[in-house]
C-alpha cells in the first residue's frame, strides 16, 4: 500500500519563474509575493497524509476516541478492586483430611451451602460432645418432671425440685455450648467425625487452595469467595487534591470503550505513613459483570468547582516526531500530524495539556505506520 503526502508548490508555476529569471528579466514585486504566499501554503500542509477509507483499513490503522474527562475532575490511574465487603476467606477450622469439595472455580455458592467436608479425630469428638450433652439434657428434663410430679404431690421437698431444675439448666446450656463449638467448626458433615465447612456469604468461587483427599492444617485457607457484583475502586490523592473531593462526588472508570458512574464512599481523613496520600474509594455497580478485580482503568473524579477538565489519549497513539509528542488527527483527507504536550500518564492513557480540543478522532493501534511515511515523504520533499 502507498501514502501519498499532499501536493507541494505547482510545477507549472515553478516552470514560469524559473523562465521568467533566465530570460534577464527582474522579479516583479507581486510575482515575489505570489512565490512567497505558494511557499507559505506549502508549509501550512506539513504533515498531511492522505489515506482513503480502504488504504486506512488495510493498514490495520484503528480509530480511537479522544476521553475527555469534563469539566473540573481530577484523572488519574486507579485499579479495580473486590468490595471489601463482599469478599471472605472460608478457613478450614479444624485440622483434617478433605473427603467432599462441591465447587470449582467460578461457580456460584448461596451463604450457608456446604463447600467441603473434613473428616477429623477433633470433629468426632466436637460431634460426639453433643450427642453426650444431649443425652444428660435429656436425663435432667426427666429428673425435673419427675421431681416436679412429686413436690406438687407434698411428697419431695423444694429444695430436690430447684436442684432439678437447676441440673436441667446446666445440661441446656452445655449442649447449647456444644453446638456453638460444631457451628464454629464449620457444622455438621452428616457423621460424627465429620464437619461442613460452608460459604459465609453468597457469591462465586474466585479461589480454591485444595483438592480433594488432602490433609489441611486448622485455619488454613481453602477458599475465596467473592460477591463480585460491586466491586472498588481504590485512588490515592495528594492532601491537596483529597482536600476537594467529599463521599458523594461523582466518579467515572473507564477502560477503553467501557465505562462506569459511580460516587465516592470515602475519603481517608488520615495519610498512608509511606505514600503521604490520602485514599480514596468508590464503589462500583457491577452486575453486568464488565469489571474485573486487578484490572487497571482510569478514574476521573468531578470536581465541585469546574475547570477545564482532562483530556487523555491511549498511549499507542503517542508518536515522537521531530522530538515532539505527535498524534495523527483524521481528516477529511487522512491525517494530520498534531504536536501535543503531555502530561502524566494515567493507566493505559496519558493526559494531553494542549494541542488537542478533545473532540477529536485520532489514529490509536499502528499509528506509527504513519510516522514512518510522514517521514518518507519529507525526506523526499528536501525536509
Amino acid at each position: 500500500m502507498k501514502f501519498y503526502l499532499k501536493a507541494a508548490l505547482p510545477l507549472t508555476l515553478a516552470a514560469l519563474l524559473v523562465a521568467g529569471c533566465s530570460s534577464g528579466e527582474t522579479l516583479p514585486e507581486d510575482t515575489e509575493n505570489t512565490a512567497a504566499g505558494e511557499e507559505a501554503g506549502h508549509a501550512e500542509k506539513e504533515g498531511e497524509i492522505n489515506l482513503s477509507a480502504e488504504q486506512i483499513a488495510k493498514a490495520g490503522i484503528e480509530l480511537v476516541r479522544i476521553i475527555r474527562s469534563g469539566g473540573g475532575a481530577l484523572t488519574l490511574p486507579a485499579t479495580i478492586e473486590g468490595d471489601p465487603q463482599g469478599m471472605q476467606v472460608v478457613s478450614a477450622a479444624i485440622g483434617g483430611r478433605v473427603v467432599s469439595l462441591t465447587r470449582n472455580l467460578g461457580q456460584s455458592i448461596g451463604r450457608g451451602q456446604t463447600l467441603a467436608i473434613i473428616e477429623s479425630r477433633e470433629a468426632a469428638s466436637l460431634n460426639a460432645e453433643i450427642e453426650a450433652a444431649r443425652a444428660r439434657l435429656a436425663l435432667a428434663e426427666s429428673n425435673l418432671s419427675r421431681e416436679q410430679r412429686l413436690f406438687n404431690e407434698r411428697v419431695s421437698p423444694e429444695q430436690d425440685l430447684i436442684a432439678a431444675r437447676t441440673a436441667a439448666t446446666e445440661a441446656q446450656i452445655a449442649l447449647r455450648l456444644a453446638r456453638q463449638q460444631v457451628a464454629a467448626a464449620g457444622g455438621g458433615g452428616g457423621a460424627l467425625n465429620r464437619i461442613a465447612i460452608t460459604a459465609p456469604i453468597a457469591g462465586q468461587i474466585v479461589s480454591r487452595n485444595v483438592t480433594l483427599g488432602q490433609t489441611v492444617a486448622a485455619d488454613a485457607e481453602l477458599f475465596r469467595v467473592a460477591n463480585l457484583s460491586r466491586v472498588a475502586v481504590t485512588l490515592a490523592l495528594s492532601p491537596a487534591d483529597a482536600g476537594k473531593v467529599r463521599p458523594g462526588s461523582e466518579i467515572e472508570i473507564v477502560s477503553g470503550d467501557r465505562r462506569s458512574a459511580a460516587r465516592v464512599d470515602f475519603v481517608s481523613p488520615i495519610l498512608d505513613e509511606t505514600t503521604r496520600l490520602a485514599t480514596v474509594i468508590a464503589i462500583v455497580d457491577n452486575r453486568s459483570g464488565q469489571w474485573r478485580v486487578g484490572e487497571p482503568v482510569t478514574a476521573s473524579i468531578r470536581l465541585p468547582d469546574g475547570g477545564a477538565g482532562s483530556v487523555l489519549v491511549p498511549q499507542s497513539a503517542i508518536q515522537t516526531v521531530e522530538g515532539r509528542p505527535t498524534v495523527f488527527v483524521r481528516t477529511d483527507d487522512g491525517f494530520k500530524a498534531t504536536p501535543v504536550t503531555l502530561g502524566n500518564p494515567s493507566g493505559d492513557n496519558v493526559v494531553v495539556m494542549s494541542g488537542l480540543k478533545g473532540d477529536e478522532q485520532i489514529a490509536g493501534p499502528n499509528s506509527f505506520t504513519l510516522k514512518a511515511e510522514l517521514g518518507k515523504g519529507e525526506a523526499e520533499h528536501g525536509h
